[in-house]
């Protein structure tokens, strides 16, 4: 993990342990191995937060950190089995470091579609975090499509990639609904603001449509 994103996901947990605190949570930063119980000695989690009988595992990630998901599948399984505990994974901005001035290039198909599945595990109880996670490996399959197609689009803003591929006839009209849709919720989201509108269905259908469009790179001829 670079400098910048690991700048990134610092501030952001900053920011929880502020939010935290202020609405009655004790909150332990970083926990040492001492202050976590048995079943979670053999993980290293961000954050916890208690109060009450709820307590909380709190993971901040970003995308080019979050590549470890067997660690967070084993990290979920292991709070599973113990009542009043859960774990909430939390996304900082996927665009912050896609934009990045070290940035590495853009993902390939079979990182996103070894990760749309973690993106999956996310959907029933994170809906917020999973379609942040969700929405930057659709942008990235976008940018494969544009590549494919021989269009000049890779540092483009994703409504207006979003678009070109409609207006190209590379994406069909309910693909391209279905994905802005789902860009308007995940901006909602990104930038702090609540919605009642997300719902799992609409994450997972993002992830469907997201699996058809990566099928399609396969199975397409460019266009002409």
């Amino acid at each position: 993990m670079d400098a910048r994103t690991e700048q990134l996901e610092r501030s952001r947990l900053l920011e929880l342990v502020t939010e935290y605190r202020q609405k009655g949570y004790e909150v332990l930063l970083s926990p040492k191995p001492e202050e976590l119980p048995d079943f979670l000695r053999s993980y290293r989690p961000d954050m916890i937060v208690r109060r009450g009988e709820e307590k909380v595992v709190i993971e901040v990630k970003s995308r080019p950190s979050i590549a470890s998901a067997q660690y967070l599948r084993g990290l979920a399984q292991a709070v599973e089995d113990h009542p009043g505990w859960r774990v909430e994974l939390v996304m900082t901005n996927p665009e912050d470091a896609l934009y990045s001035a070290k940035v590495e290039g853009s993902l390939q198909e079979h990182e996103i579609k070894s990760q749309l599945q973690v993106a999956r595990e996310l959907t029933v109880h994170h809906p917020e975090s999973s379609i942040l996670y969700a929405w930057s490996l659709a942008e990235a399959t976008l940018r494969l499509l544009a590549n494919k197609e021989g269009l000049d689009l890779q540092r483009s803003e994703p409504l207006r990639l979003l678009k070109q591929l409609a207006t190209e006839g590379v994406i069909s009209k309910a693909e391209y609904q279905s994905l802005m849709n789902a860009f308007s919720l995940r901006n909602a989201i990104a930038h702090g603001f609540k919605t009642t509108h997300l719902t799992p269905n609409i994450v997972l259908n993002l992830i469907e449509v997201t699996e058809q469009l990566l099928n399609s790179l396969n199975t397409s001829e460019p266009s002409t």
